[in-house]
């Protein structure tokens, strides 16, 4: 990829090594999800990946939300 910008290697590349926090798949009242652990038994939606277009819809699974769910 060629990227043609004014703006300094530095700036266009900071953060790139940065890690994201481990994220798990699990499955909470049969939708599947993508969560970011935040305690043992609770974690924050990143993203859903049910093909259910209705699941996408529910407010409850909206990603930021906190849930609760069991570890694998």
């Amino acid at each position: 990829m060629i990227l043609y910008t004014e703006v300094p290697l530095d700036t266009v590349l900071d953060g790139l090594n940065d890690s994201r926090p481990a994220s798990q798949e699990v499955t909470v009242g049969g939708v599947l999800m993508q969560v970011e652990a935040v305690s043992p038994f609770q974690g924050k939606i990143v993203r859903l990946l049910s093909p259910d277009p209705m699941h996408y819809l529910n407010p409850a699974y909206a990603p930021g939300q906190l849930i609760e769910f069991k570890p694998v």
